[in-house]
């Protein structure tokens, strides 16, 4: 069964505890410059938008690794970057169209999400259950591919 992070931002208060613990999870710190998880906030709408990795199935950062370096988890669905491949040339963040792949100055690697093996540990910090783990088909998923394949997706102009 294929299960996806669900972010709900109505429920994000911005408690940030997402980004704590998956920085600590995978740097061993409670340092959210070090998190695959961010908060965006809104400040004048005093909103909280919390983003990752959505995993894309033609995922760009692995077609644009020139060493192979990200691969994916057959378990998960997660795209994982393997630190001895990765030499840090940072293609993989260019490719990404939304910027939820990053470069790690402390390894001199890129870092994203890989789901915790299946256990993401952003979603038991979330105390409001803003990111839930569930299986994919509860996410809407065949409903955003119908979509993504129709072939007019521009918005309509109601004035």
């Amino acid at each position: 069964m294929e299960k996806s992070l669900v972010i709900n931002p109505d429920k994000c208060t911005g408690c940030l505890q997402c980004e704590l613990a998956c920085s600590y999870e995978n740097e061993g710190v409670f340092n959210p410059s070090k998190s695959r998880i961010k908060v965006f906030t809104f400040h004048q709408e005093g909103r909280f938008v919390p983003y990752t990795c959505t995993q894309c199935s033609d995922a760009w950062c692995q077609q644009a690794c020139p060493v192979d370096a990200i691969s994916l988890n057959p378990i998960t669905g997660a795209k994982v970057v393997n630190d001895n491949n990765c030499v840090g040339c940072k293609v993989c963040t260019i490719s990404c169209p939304f910027g939820t792949i990053n470069y790690n100055h402390s390894t001199g690697k890129v870092i994203k999400c890989d789901l915790c093996d299946g256990d993401p540990k952003c979603v038991s910090a979330c105390p409001t259950q803003a990111i839930t783990y569930v299986d994919a088909d509860q996410t809407g998923m065949e409903k955003m591919r119908q979509w993504a394949t129709q072939t007019d997706n521009s918005p309509s102009t109601n004035a």
